[in-house]
C-alpha cells in the first residue's frame, strides 16, 4: 500500500502543436475563418483537413462538421432516418447518441450490452425484428470495439444500415480496419477530450456517394460543393441540392488549422495512450471484487479512458470508493449513480425516449466505473493512480464504509 496522493489533472489535455498553432495564426491574420471564404487560387483548410482525414482513413468521402452530434443527426439524415423512424443503440453510450436520433424525428430503442461493455447480439436481433427497425446507431462507447465482422453480417441478415459512432475510436482498428469503416457511415468528435482537439468538431466519412452529398448539403454548402476534395461529383448533387435543407453545421478555417497537424499525431497518440491504459490494467489485476474489461485480440484500441466493474457492490460502497480515490486526487465516474452527475447519465434517464427496463445492462452499469487518461500522465503517474485505487478497493471491499459514502457525488 501507498500514502502517497495524486496531484495531477484529470483533465489538462496536452497542447496544440506548434504547426497547429502557427497555421491557425496564419487564419487568424488573413481573417477568411468561413470555409468557404477563399481568395484566388486558395485551398481552404478545411477542404485539406477532409482529404487527408479520408486518406488517413481510407474512406472514399468526408465531411468536417461543428460537432460529433451534428456529425451522427447528419449521418441519420442522409441515411433516410426521419419522424417516427425506429434507431437502435447501445444502451450504454453517452447522450448525445440518443440527442442524435431524437433530434432528427427519430425514436431510439436501446439494446443490451455484455459485461465486456459492447452490443448483445442476441438482444440486437430480438429488438430488430420486434421493432422492424432498419438502422442501428453503433456507439463504440469508451473505445470498445466488438466483433464488426460479426455485426456486420447479422446486420446485413437483418437488414440493418449500420452508422458508427466512433467517438471515442478516432485511430482504432478492428482487425486492421480503422474504426468507421465497417458501416455505412462513420462518425468522430474532436471535441476536447476525443483524440485530437479542436474544442468541438466533427467528421462524417462514407463511401456511398449520395449519402456523402446529402450530408455535404446538410452541412450548409451554399451549392458550393464544388469546393469540397473530399466530396462526391457534381452529379451526385443534381438530383438532391432543391430538395435537401440546408441545417447549418460546418466547420470553420481556424479549426481545421489546429487540427491538420494532429492527424498526423494519431498512430502515436494510440500507442502512448495504450502504454498508459496498460499499466493501470497491470495495477489492478487481481484486486478482489474488481472486474477488468476484456480487451479482444482483434481490437487494436486507443485507451483514452479505463473502465472497471464492481458486481453486485451496493451503492454505499461504491460512494466510499470514489469518494477515498478522489481525496487522494483520483477522479472516478459512476455510470450507476441514481442521478445524471456531469456525463455519466444511463438510458433511463434519458426519458424522452420512453426507455424500457433493460435488466442486464442495468446490471453492468449498477458497478461501471471510469475514468480519464489524458496524455499529459505519464505511466509512473498511472502506476501511482491504480495503486490508489487497489489500496481504497481493499479497504472499502473490506468492510470500511464512511459516512462520506452517503454524500452527493462530485460533478
Amino acid at each position: 500500500m501507498t500514502d502517497a496522493n495524486f496531484t495531477g489533472s484529470f483533465t489538462q489535455q496536452e497542447p496544440i502543436p506548434e504547426e497547429g498553432i502557427a497555421a491557425a495564426m496564419e487564419v487568424l491574420r488573413h481573417g477568411r475563418l468561413h470555409r468557404y471564404n477563399t481568395v484566388s487560387g486558395e485551398v481552404a483548410e478545411t477542404a485539406l483537413l477532409e482529404e487527408e482525414f479520408a486518406s488517413l482513413t481510407g474512406a472514399r468521402y468526408a465531411l468536417a462538421v461543428s460537432s460529433g452530434g451534428y456529425a451522427m443527426a447528419t449521418a441519420l439524415r442522409a441515411v433516410g432516418v426521419g419522424q417516427g423512424d425506429t434507431v437502435l443503440s447501445n444502451a450504454f453510450t453517452l447522450a448525445p447518441v440518443p440527442g442524435a436520433i431524437a433530434s432528427v424525428g427519430g425514436r431510439p430503442v436501446f439494446v443490451e450490452v455484455t459485461e465486456d461493455l459492447t452490443l448483445d447480439f442476441g438482444h440486437l436481433e430480438s429488438q430488430a425484428r420486434a421493432t422492424g427497425a432498419k438502422v442501428l446507431l453503433l456507439s463504440h462507447m469508451r473505445g470498445h470495439v466488438c466483433d464488426m465482422e460479426a455485426l456486420m453480417d447479422l446486420s446485413s441478415v437483418l437488414g440493418l444500415t449500420v452508422v458508427e459512432d466512433c467517438a471515442h475510436t478516432m485511430g482504432a482498428m478492428w482487425r486492421g480496419v480503422p474504426s468507421g469503416r465497417h458501416g455505412t457511415v462513420g462518425c468522430f468528435s474532436m471535441q476536447t477530450y476525443k483524440h485530437v482537439n479542436a474544442g468541438e468538431g466533427g467528421f462524417v466519412i462514407t463511401d456511398d456517394p449520395d449519402v456523402a452529398a446529402r450530408a455535404v448539403l446538410l452541412s450548409g454548402s451554399y451549392m458550393l460543393f464544388s469546393r469540397h476534395r473530399a466530396a462526391p461529383g457534381p452529379e451526385h448533387f443534381e438530383g438532391l441540392r432543391l430538395d435537401t435543407p440546408n441545417i447549418s453545421g460546418r466547420m470553420d478555417n481556424l479549426r481545421a488549422a489546429i487540427l491538420r497537424p494532429q492527424l498526423k499525431l494519431l498512430d502515436d497518440r494510440r500507442h502512448r495512450w495504450r502504454g498508459l491504459y496498460e499499466t493501470i490494467e497491470t495495477g489492478l489485476k487481481g484486486v478482489p471484487g474488481l472486474r477488468l474489461i476484456v480487451r479482444p485480440a482483434e481490437e487494436d484500441f486507443v485507451g483514452s479512458s479505463f473502465q472497471f466493474l464492481l458486481p453486485d457492490w451496493d451503492q454505499a460502497r461504491i460512494r466510499s470508493l470514489i469518494a477515498r480515490c478522489s481525496a487522494r486526487g483520483v477522479e472516478l465516474k459512476w455510470f450507476g449513480a441514481p442521478e445524471p452527475v456531469a456525463f455519466t447519465s444511463r438510458y433511463d434517464h434519458w426519458r424522452y425516449a420512453s426507455p424500457e427496463p433493460l435488466p442486464q445492462t442495468d446490471r453492468v452499469l449498477a458497478g461501471l466505473i471510469d475514468m480519464r487518461l489524458p496524455l499529459t500522465f505519464s505511466e509512473s503517474d498511472c502506476r501511482l493512480i491504480s495503486a490508489i485505487i487497489r489500496d481504497e478497493a481493499m479497504r472499502v471491499g473490506q468492510g470500511e464504509v464512511e459516512a462520506v459514502a452517503h454524500a452527493p457525488l462530485a460533478d
